[in-house]
């Protein structure tokens, strides 16, 4: 207990959201449906991060409801709302998605600026590592060419983890079906994130699953893609020689 003569340390305010739509109501059913949507909690969506620009503002929310609605679903919200005040009208879209990064991403693919939608530091567990740094910047950059299949996330206060198949869009890849796993050090309050390379989506969820009971082996590694060859028995063309009078 604390000295009566030292005060008690200040708590952290857990910032709120305000989407700024109480004069875009023209379209009642669209106000509607957002609310519906997006935000019945409101008060319970706190912004890791957000940018505004112009009519258009983006968000990378997390969701405090999640946790008591259907196991596993995520808790992270991307929203990106579009005003139009001379109309007194708005658009929206939105998407669900298990990992920040990941609605970051799908942030950037719909205008938003990607320097501009950094996560707040001081809200959620920072990344242990530089591996978790650099996978969450390749997840950032590159994620229009996966496609999420499947995810699961566990609030268990002993084993915080959260699991996301992916598929690349190409098929042709080394490694097509990619496990991405986020686990939270509770004692340390930092997060690892760690990728794992798959032949087919069957494997890959098996992991998963292998994951979330506590009998997964090690992530198998990501295969890299082969290196271009020349055929067999094809003559390798001469060097181009530079240019003057031959001997």
């Amino acid at each position: 207990m604390l000295p009566p003569t030292e005060p008690a340390p200040a708590r952290k305010t857990i910032p709120h959201v305000d989407f700024e739509l109480d004069d875009l109501d023209s379209d009642e059913e669209r106000y509607l449906d957002f609310y519906r949507k997006v935000a019945v909690p409101e008060d319970m969506l706190v912004p890791l991060a957000e940018h505004h620009d112009g009519p258009n503002s983006y968000y990378v929310l997390f969701d405090r409801t999640a946790t008591w609605g259907h196991p596993g679903m995520p808790q992270v919200l991307a929203v990106h709302l579009q005003r139009d005040h001379e109309k007194r009208m708005f658009s929206f879209e939105h998407a669900p998605l298990p990992l920040p990064a990941m609605a970051q991403s799908w942030l950037i693919h719909r205008g938003c600026p990607p320097d501009a939608i950094g996560l707040h530091p001081e809200l959620g567990p920072p990344p242990a590592d530089e591996a978790t740094r650099a996978l969450e910047r390749r997840l950032v950059g590159d994620g229009d060419n996966y496609a999420m299949g499947y995810s699961y996330t566990s609030d268990d206060p002993d084993d915080m983890v959260i699991v996301v198949v992916l598929r690349a869009q190409d098929e042709q890849v080394p490694s097509p079906f990619r496990v991405v796993v986020e686990e939270v050090d509770t004692e340390t309050w930092t997060h690892t994130l760690r990728e794992g390379g798959f032949d087919t989506a069957g494997e890959a969820l098996q992991w998963c699953d292998d994951r979330l009971t506590g009998k997964a082996g090690p992530l198998p590694p990501v295969r890299p893609a082969a290196t271009p060859s020349r055929p067999a028995g094809v003559a390798k063309a001469p060097a181009p020689h530079p240019p003057g009078r031959s001997r």
